[in-house]
C-alpha cells in the first residue's frame, strides 16, 4: 500500500517520530494510524532500554505553583543541547504541573500520572527517549505547601539548571521570588543550624581549618601573618559559657589596651557579633537564615527578613545532576567513539 505524505504527517503529530520512522511504521502496518502507533511505541521502548545504563545527568529544573501547592521537578537529559530541545522542555513543564495538581508520595506514583494526551508519565518519558535519541528519565520531585496566609516565590536560573521554591509567612510574592533568588545562588542546604548534624559541623570544621592551614604556608613565603585557625563552626557549638567567656575576653582586651569603660557598651556588641560571625562559618555556609542576603550584604537573611516583618518558612531547591556521578562512557564519548570508527572504515 502506498503511504501519503498526509497519512506521515498525521502520525508525526501524533507520536512526534521522525519522517523516515513514521513512513516505515506505516509501510510496516498498511497505513493503519492506530497500528503504525502502536508499533513507534515498542521500537521506543526498546530504543529506550538500549538507552537505559547511559549516565544522564544533564536537563532541566521545572517549577510549577498551583494554589497552594508548588513543586520542583527535576528531569535528565545525556547532553545539556536536548535541554534546549521544545518537545523535552514542554515535558519537563507538563511534568511539574500533573505532579503539583495531583500530589503523588513517590516517584512510582508520580510516574503512572496520566499526561494531557491519556499516557503514564513514564510512557511519555519512553517516547521522548525514541523521538529524541537520548536517555530522558525522571530523576526527582518535591512539593512545598503553604497557607493561605503565605505566600510562594518561584524562581528558575541559568535557562532552569535551578528551581526554588520558598515559602514567606508575613511577606509579599516579590520578596519571597528575591529570596527564592538568593537560595539558587548561595546553595543552603537547610534553614536553620539546628538542622546540622554535630559531626557534619565537626568534619567541615576541620576541613576549613585545612585549607587556612594551606593558606597559611603560602603566607608564610611572603612574609604575611598567619591567619587564625577556627575552633567553632556553627551557632549549636556556641553555649552561654563560651558566649560569656568570649564577652570577658572582649572587656579584658579592651582594658588593655585602655579603653574608658564608659564607652565599652558601644564597642562590646560590634565585637561580639564579629566573634560570632567568626565562629559560625559551617552555618553561614549550609544555612540560608545565617548567610548574608545577597540583596543587602550588611544583612543576614534572619535579620533582613525580620526587618521586612516577614518569616522563611520553607525553601525546595534543585539543581541538575547535583550528586549524579558522570560515567566515563557517557553520551559525548560515545558518539567521539562511533565517528572514530567510521572513519577508520
Amino acid at each position: 500500500m502506498a503511504v501519503t505524505a498526509a497519512q506521515v504527517k498525521e502520525l508525526r503529530e501524533k507520536t512526534g517520530a521522525g519522517v523516515m520512522d513514521a513512513k516505515k511504521a506505516l509501510v510496516e502496518t498498511d497505513g493503519n494510524i492506530e497500528q503504525a502507533i502502536e508499533l513507534l511505541r515498542e521500537k521506543g521502548m526498546a530504543k529506550a532500554a538500549k538507552k537505559a545504563d547511559r549516565v544522564a545527568a544533564e536537563g532541566l529544573t521545572g517549577v510549577y505553583v498551583d494554589g497552594n501547592v508548588a513543586t520542583v521537578v527535576e528531569i535528565n537529559s545525556e547532553t545539556d543541547f536536548v535541554a534546549k530541545n521544545a518537545q523535552f522542555v514542554e515535558l519537563v513543564k507538563e511534568t511539574a504541573e500533573i505532579i503539583a495538581k495531583n500530589k503523588p508520595a513517590n516517584n512510582e506514583e508520580a510516574l503512572a500520572l496520566k499526561t494531557a494526551t491519556g499516557e503514564t508519565l513514564e510512557a511519555a518519558l519512553v517516547s521522548a527517549t525514541a523521538t529524541i535519541g537520548e536517555k530522558i528519565s525522571f530523576r526527582r520531585f518535591v512539593l512545598a505547601e503553604k497557607t493561605d496566609d503565605q505566600v510562594f516565590g518561584a524562581y528558575q536560573h541559568n535557562g532552569g539548571r535551578i528551581g526554588v521554591v520558598t515559602v514567606l509567612e508575613g511577606g509579599d510574592e516579590a520578596l519571597a521570588k528575591s529570596l527564592a533568588m538568593h537560595v539558587a545562588a548561595m546553595k543552603p542546604t537547610v534553614l536553620s543550624y539546628t538542622e546540622l548534624d554535630a559531626q557534619f559541623v565537626q568534619d567541615e570544621l576541620a576541613q576549613m581549618n585545612h585549607k587556612i592551614e594551606l593558606d597559611n604556608e603560602s603566607r608564610a613565603m611572603v612574609d604575611k601573618p598567619a591567619l587564625p585557625f577556627l575552633k567553632y563552626g556553627s551557632k549549636a557549638q556556641l553555649t552561654d559559657e563560651i558566649i560569656a567567656q568570649a564577652e570577658k575576653d572582649i572587656k579584658a582586651d579592651l582594658a588593655a589596651e585602655g579603653k574608658p569603660e564608659k564607652i565599652w557598651d558601644k564597642i562590646i556588641p560590634g565585637k561580639m557579633d564579629r566573634f560570632m560571625l567568626d565562629n559560625t562559618q559551617v552555618d553561614q555556609q549550609y544555612t540560608l537564615l545565617a548567610q548574608v542576603y545577597i540583596m543587602d550584604d550588611s544583612k543576614t537573611v534572619a535579620s533582613y527578613l525580620e526587618g521586612q516583618a516577614a518569616k522563611v518558612v520553607d525553601f525546595k531547591r534543585f539543581e541538575v545532576g547535583d550528586g549524579i556521578e558522570k560515567g566515563s562512557n557517557d553520551f559525548e564519548a560515545e558518539v567521539a567513539a562511533t565517528m572514530a570508527a567510521a572513519l577508520e572504515k
